[in-house]
């Protein structure tokens, strides 16, 4: 195995804090609920006492986390996105992992390690949306680099239905240096280019395996491309000659599932 990744350039512990504080939405604020992480406090409209509201209630008054009416203009005041649905939960700043803690969980489960990489993603409802079918797809985690990159906050995490509080996320200084600490820890590297002619479906992706998603507009950096062990593409047959980066690492996510289900 390769050499300890802790207490190097890559450590959380070298990270600035620079995320949101807050959870809005009905469904982000009930999965975090129910993942058990902590949580401050709660805003609640004032009147608010129908539907998932009341489970966000009595979820809130079982782990004894304060729950605070409100009217509702200062919910609207309060918000970050646009839709906060009456609801707002005041929570730590985001507990980015290390790519070894990744490595781990995979262990852990007796899995190989199924790794996302994404280089450079700016867009955080793209970022909120993989993350989500991550999950479900049952990724060991995602990493994500420092710089020129979206992070984990409260547009994140709503689009991510609450997935963030169950998913690994790494957020390491050079991509590049990380992907060798992969390789060297028996990762397989895949890179997604449309530049390549080799099909998605066609590799071999049951082993220990990292997929490189590209930014929007931009795919994988050069370097990023140079560095990976495989290039695959997904066909395209219309006009347009790419799609939205969710979309692709939701393809190759669940090819990965398909393959591992055999």
């Amino acid at each position: 195995m390769g050499k300890n990744f802790r207490n190097n350039k890559f450590s959380k512990e070298n990270e600035q804090k620079e995320f949101d504080d807050q959870i809005e939405g009905r469904n982000a604020v009930l999965e975090l609920l129910e993942s058990g992480k902590d949580i401050n406090k709660i805003y609640i409209t004032k009147g608010e006492k129908h539907g998932s509201i009341t489970k966000i209630i009595a979820k809130a008054k079982e782990r004894k986390i304060v729950t605070v009416e409100v009217e509702r203009e200062k919910i609207n005041q309060m918000a970050q996105t646009e839709n906060a649905q009456g609801v707002i939960a005041i929570v730590p700043p985001f507990d980015y992992c290390e790519v070894e803690d990744i490595l781990n969980e995979a262990k852990s489960k007796n899995e190989k390690a199924f790794i996302l990489i994404l280089d450079g993603i700016e867009d955080p409802h793209n970022l909120g949306s993989i993350i989500r079918t991550a999950e479900t797809a049952g990724v060991h985690g995602i990493i994500i680099p420092k710089r020129r990159a979206a992070a984990v906050n409260s547009t994140v995490v709503k689009t991510s239905a609450g997935a963030t509080s169950f998913m690994k996320v790494a957020r390491v200084n050079n991509i590049n240096e990380t992907i060798k600490y992969l390789k060297e820890n028996n990762v397989w590297i895949y890179g997604t280019d449309m530049e390549t002619e080799k099909m998605y479906y066609d590799e071999d992706l049951t082993g220990n395996v990292a997929i490189v998603i590209g930014s929007e507009g931009f795919g994988m950096s050069r370097l990023v491309k140079e560095n990976c062990d495989f290039l695959i593409k997904i066909p395209m047959k219309g006009k347009i000659t790419s799609l939205n980066a969710s979309v692709s690492a939701g393809i190759v996510m669940y090819e990965v599932v398909k393959q591992r289900m055999k």
